[in-house]
């Protein structure tokens, strides 16, 4: 096409022509941009598993919400998440996170607080009507946790003695909130996890306390030396941590 040679050869090899040399910047610059648009397609940084214990309520409620953004954010990571009822063996499962609820206090990990967790009383609409005062909640089935001080301090912080807790115990407060929907009981569930239930009208609030009881961790062991996966995970989270705060 064009008409023009753009190499002439010589004994040991080829050169440009004075077309050739008129060619060679847009051309050095056309291949620069297809490489860089390339760059930004395909990540070139090499995948890496990244293998994450989350307590189940936290995944469902806070976690699974976001995990696009972070697949997003950081596509090199090939990301495993594996729930549990907050026990976990973190040597024995292979994990290079946990995500725990809790105080912080778990022997020979690392823990940076998440998120705080306060919990309030959830109920489904229709037992809502018969509860005016924390001393109503004795005649309801109160649904707990395998955390058995929990409607203890609830009832304390209220003001009000706390009755003989009679209700179902859960391992889970998926499954425990799953059954104040049915209508089963009261529930001590974390506000922030199970907002959308709230949106719903699925589940509702029959008073206004908050007991503050714990928080969510982000848990290593002491002897795990962070992978670039691991640390591209806790920088992502911590952020989403930080937006999420300053859009409450």
């Amino acid at each position: 096409r064009l008409g023009k040679p753009l190499f002439r050869r010589l004994p040991r090899g080829l050169a440009l022509t004075d077309e050739g040399q008129a060619l060679l910047p847009v051309l050095s610059e056309a291949f620069e941009r297809i490489a860089a648009a390339l760059d930004h397609v395909s990540d070139a940084r090499p995948r890496e598993v990244l293998t994450v214990g989350v307590v189940g309520t936290f995944a469902v409620g806070w976690l699974l919400p976001r995990l696009r953004d972070f697949q997003q954010a950081c596509p090199f990571v090939d990301l495993r998440l594996l729930t549990h009822n907050n026990r976990v063996d973190m040597a024995g499962e292979g994990l290079d996170y946990a995500i725990r609820f809790g105080d912080g206090a778990w022997h020979g990990t690392e823990a940076q607080c998440i998120l705080h967790a306060p919990m309030t009383a959830m109920c489904a609409p229709a037992l809502a009507h018969h509860l005016r005062h924390p001393a109503d909640l004795a005649r309801q089935p109160l649904l707990r946790t395998y955390r058995v001080d929990e409607w203890a301090a609830w009832f304390d912080a209220a003001g009000a003695p706390c009755p003989v807790v009679r209700g179902a115990v859960f391992d889970s407060s998926l499954t425990l909130a799953e059954a104040a929907v049915q209508g089963a009981g009261v529930a001590l569930l974390p506000v922030n996890m199970f907002t959308r239930e709230l949106q719903q009208g699925r589940l509702v609030r029959p008073f206004a306390l908050e007991l503050q009881h714990g928080a969510y961790w982000l848990t290593r062991l002491k002897s795990r030396t962070a992978s670039p996966a691991m640390e591209a995970f806790h920088d992502w989270l911590m952020a989403q941590v930080g937006a999420a705060a300053q859009a409450a």
